[in-house]
């Protein structure tokens, strides 16, 4: 009886050892495009696992944007961070970044073009289900996923956390074919109440399947850490926020796959 015990303990721990978070940096094309994305999934999940694609707020892949995706993977997920920008385009302060992100604002089929460029890598990897795909967006990255969903890709459901909820195309949110879940922060003056009520309208109006949760006092970026702890500006972190719109998203995945 001991020998057995002691044998399922050292298989365990061999087991320990052997699972492992994979991450890297992976190349892949939009037309004649060079972007530059982050992989990450844990090899202790077998089969076809479910992908989600993570798009960066306005200052690029960077640091919060790859842990997001290792999250992700920690959770059983195939995870993307996709690149919108292009690779070596990584802004560096809030300027170039409002530059880079105002080209893909004021072109929405290159802002489409270029999510759905990363979902197709996603798609096509044999580790992800390509059944059972969705998409999530910080910042600017919000108002991707959700451009991308008004193209009509197929993915699952879209999550936008504190993300832009305008587009100069409202009646394209015929073309949704998965769920639509919002994290907002109900003090964002970012995306006010104008910016709100337009988006309802346009989701009522297309008969899309979606829900918003409004996280009270939390303002733009209330889940980025580097965002700073002073709501007055009108971006700081929120952890309380933070914290439940992420069992939130969980909540939303559990239900679309």
């Amino acid at each position: 009886m001991r020998y057995i015990i002691s044998l399922m303990l050292v298989l365990f721990m061999f087991t320990a050892v052997q699972a492992e978070l994979i991450t890297r940096t992976v190349e892949y094309m939009d037309g004649d495009v060079v972007l530059e994305g982050y992989l990450a999934y844990d090899d202790s999940f077998g089969g076809n696992l479910p992908g989600v694609m993570v798009v960066h707020e306005w200052t690029g892949i960077n640091d919060y944007t790859r842990k997001r995706a290792e999250m992700l993977a920690q959770l059983g997920y195939v995870a993307f961070a996709a690149d919108i920008y292009g690779k070596g385009v990584r802004p560096q302060t809030a300027e170039e970044a409002s530059q880079q992100a105002s080209i893909y604002r004021q072109d929405r089929e290159l802002m489409r073009s270029r999510a759905n460029a990363g979902l197709n890598y996603l798609r096509e990897l044999d580790l992800s289900d390509p059944t059972r795909l969705a998409a999530i967006g910080y910042c600017f990255g919000g108002g991707v996923v959700l451009e991308l969903a008004r193209s009509g890709a197929e993915v699952n459901g879209v999550v936008s956390f504190h993300g832009n909820l305008d587009t100069p195309n409202p009646e394209d949110a015929k073309n949704i074919l998965g769920k639509v879940l919002i994290q907002h922060g109900a003090a964002d003056p970012h995306v006010g109440r104008e910016q709100v009520t337009a988006f309802w309208d346009e989701m009522h109006n297309a008969d899309v399947d979606w829900y918003m949760t409004a996280y009270g006092g939390a303002v733009h970026s209330f889940t980025n850490p580097n965002s700073g702890d002073d709501p007055s500006t009108g971006v700081a972190y929120n952890a309380e926020a933070d914290m439940r719109s992420w069992e939130e998203m969980q909540d939303f995945f559990n239900e679309i796959f």
